[in-house]
């Protein structure tokens, strides 16, 4: 009986023996948490939860009854084809190497989800901390799904849909898939870390070799991470970057017939406050979940997912009160969001209160936008996509540099070559990284902007942007799709 216990117990034994006395070389390779699997399972459900029906509802509410259902089907479809688009070719353009033009995309080794299985996984912020890469696939999915979708709100009421979709699969694939390689594209912590042990470890001609990898390793990255700057989960890649394409697109395809001289107010405000509650509910998915890990980081998007949210509906609130003299449920809801825009790229970077100041300035400042200077300028942005998005992004993203101020409650940069494996925090420079924000959000608005404008051009000679004047006044619900959103 003893021996048949001993031989039992005689391979674990020797395995932890060799554990003990080897170290890391037996190590083995790193598997999912469980818990942060099923915290990356939930983010991804509730960043779908914002689209539809949060996103939908939202800007469904906010057209006229005759347009209803036209932006319940726009922003449905547009999921529905950017998911199938992801997988087939995104994913591999947004978060692989891209050999020689990796600044700017990524490349192809991952198209069709090629090589990717179950056992497969991807890093996360920490060393060492991995979740299976299906998961982060879909995670990133909802994202791509969610951009395009936000640009409807600047051309709602008057857009084919033979256009949206086609322009959508454009943009996805130019503008968008390039944008997060260029921003959240790198070769990770693992990478890193191991290519700095060698340089620790090594001597002589050995060292240069190994600082040479070191910077080789480092520098496999999208072009705005390599200039520093900081979008913990897309002010660049999905605000900004939707804004000023619903703005070009807005200017392109000219104003609703009847802007200006005939009432267009919205159909549902109850429809829009129950669309707003569920973007700030999936939100909690999308700041908090960039984080990839459940971990304190994650916990700190989350406590300033809520409070920079409330103070920007306070801000929005107060400025429209005091300057019309009462406030209003749509300005409410509307300051909520430019406050979950604003502090989506600072989520895990700020401190609570940081992000509280942040909130209520983006609140004022997008209250300005959405009436004031829009109305100076006169284009019709009909759902205030660039308003909201676009500035509060702006805003978002160059608080970050501001915010992550260990001084000011932030959490400060990480190093991960200083002491591999551990990402300590690491030199600040509050001007250098403000540089590196006014860096990024310059050329996120110049892509965008032209590559955005090319696109509607081209969707306009091939299948034409905008219905017959008749058929917009009729209402696209019933000229697009045949159908009603409501039927007394």
């Amino acid at each position: 009986m003893l021996s048949k216990i001993w031989s039992r117990l005689t391979p674990a034994l020797l395995a932890a023996g060799f554990a003990l006395v080897c170290g890391p070389a037996f190590a083995a390779d790193p598997v999912p948490n469980k818990g942060d699997t099923a915290f990356m399972m939930i983010c991804t459900v509730l960043v779908l939860l914002m689209t539809i029906p949060g996103l939908a509802l939202f800007y469904g509410g906010l057209v006229r009854a005759k347009n209803m259902l036209s932006v319940l089907m726009q922003v449905f479809a547009i999921v529905s084809v950017v998911s199938i688009i992801w997988v087939v070719y995104g994913y591999s353009l947004a978060f692989t190497s891209g050999g020689s033009l990796n600044a700017f995309v990524g490349g192809f080794d991952k198209v069709f989800l090629k090589g990717v299985d179950a056992n497969s996984v991807g890093a996360t912020f920490s060393n060492g901390v991995v979740i299976p890469e299906y998961v982060f696939i879909a995670f990133q999915m909802t994202f791509a799904c969610i951009t395009p979708a936000l640009i409807v709100g600047a051309f709602a009421e008057r857009i084919k849909f033979s256009a949206l979709l086609l322009f959508t699969v454009l943009w996805v694939t130019l503008v968008y898939f390039p944008m997060a390689h260029m921003v959240w594209y790198w070769a990770g912590p693992d990478a890193v870390a191991d290519a700095a042990k060698k340089v620790a470890a090594a001597s002589g001609q050995a060292k240069v070799a190994a600082e040479a990898a070191l910077a080789a390793v480092q520098a496999d990255a999208g072009l705005l991470y390599s200039w520093g700057a900081l979008d913990f989960a897309g002010g660049t890649v999905v605000h900004i970057n939707a804004g000023i394409a619903g703005l070009v697109g807005a200017v392109i395809i000219g104003k609703r017939v009847g802007y200006g001289r005939e009432a267009m107010p919205p159909h549902s405000l109850t429809m829009t406050m129950i669309g707003a509650s569920l973007l700030w509910v999936g939100w909690f998915g999308f700041n908090a979940g960039s984080n990839l890990e459940a971990n304190g980081t994650a916990a700190l998007a989350m406590i300033n997912t809520f409070v920079a949210t409330a103070a920007a509906a306070l801000g929005w609130m107060f400025a429209e009160w005091s300057t019309k003299g009462k406030p209003s449920l749509l300005g409410l809801v509307s300051g909520a969001v430019a406050g979950l825009v604003a502090v989506t790229p600072a989520a895990g970077f700020a401190g609570p209160m940081g992000s509280i100041c942040l909130g209520f300035v983006a609140g004022v400042v997008c209250f300005v936008f959405c009436t004031s200077v829009k109305n100076a300028i006169g284009y019709d942005d009909s759902l205030d996509v660039f308003g909201v998005h676009c500035i509060g992004g702006i805003i978002g993203a160059i608080a970050t540099g501001i915010l992550v101020a260990p001084a000011l409650g932030g959490t400060g940069l990480v190093d991960y070559v200083a002491k591999p494996g551990e990402a300590v925090a690491g030199d600040y420079v509050m001007m250098t990284q403000v540089i590196a924000q006014l860096k990024a959000v310059g050329f996120t608005i110049v892509w965008t902007a032209v590559l955005s404008a090319i696109i509607y051009k081209v969707v306009d000679v091939v299948v034409g942007l905008r219905p017959e004047t008749d058929r917009e006044r009729e209402g696209l619900d019933l000229t697009e799709h045949g159908e009603r959103a409501y039927n007394y």
